[in-house]
Formats: C-alpha cells, sequence, structure tokens
C-alpha cells in the first residue's frame, strides 16, 4: 500500500463539547497516519491555536493523546496565535509557528507539496 502526504488542520476553537470531538478525531487521525507509516503533518490554525497552551497541560483529559502526535506538529499560525492571545504561550512551548504567508501557514505550499488536507 502506498504511503500518503496528510496534513490535519485543527481550526476548532476551545469553547464548546464539539470543538472538543473535533479535536480527539483530529488527534486521533494524526495517530492512525502515523502509525501507518505515512507521512503526516499536525497543523493548528485560526481558533484552533487556543487549543496547543490546553493540550500542553498534563492534567488536561487529552494531553496523553497530544504527546503522542506532538512531533508531527508541522506550525501554529503565527498571526492567529497573536489574535488569540495565545503567541507568548504556544513561542516558550517550543511549539512551531508557522507564517509562510502572509504571517499564516501556507496551504498552497502543502499541496504543492503533494499533502491531501483535512480539516477538523
Amino acid at each position: 500500500m502506498a504511503h500518503a502526504k496528510v496534513a490535519i488542520v485543527i481550526l476548532a476553537g476551545t469553547d464548546t463539547h464539539e470543538s472538543l470531538a473535533r479535536v480527539v478525531n483530529a488527534l486521533e487521525a494524526v495517530k492512525e497516519f502515523s502509525e501507518g507509516g505515512d507521512d503526516v503533518r499536525l497543523v493548528f490554525d485560526g481558533a484552533g491555536v487556543a487549543w496547543v497552551p490546553e493540550l500542553l497541560m498534563p492534567e488536561h483529559k487529552l494531553h496523553k493523546l497530544y504527546a503522542a502526535v506532538e512531533d508531527r506538529v508541522a506550525g501554529v499560525c503565527d498571526y492567529c496565535a497573536n489574535a488569540f492571545g495565545v503567541h507568548a504561550a504556544v513561542k516558550s512551548s517550543g511549539t512551531p509557528l508557522s507564517a509562510d504567508f502572509d504571517g499564516h501557514p501556507s496551504f498552497r505550499q502543502l499541496i504543492a507539496s503533494g499533502y491531501q488536507v483535512i480539516t477538523f
């Protein structure tokens, strides 16, 4: 079976139960692709950037799942991290920021590199 190239993008905010479910599904998808030997990248954009400080807290119920795929984080939108007030927390955690196109991650670059983009 050929290996996939996939970028999983978390756009869901942190404010609803539905958003939590979307993040669980995104992280599970990253884990599945990763365990399958695929080239998978995790991107946090829009309101999704606010998840990074949450997921890094050891007491968060998704911390272990996030820790299992944390090495797949390709970037956190630099512009959105500022807009949602988490830039300092993301930067101090060592999680990579992404500002390839006007301060945002470049989805064109991902597509041009052969990645399928799935949003949550």
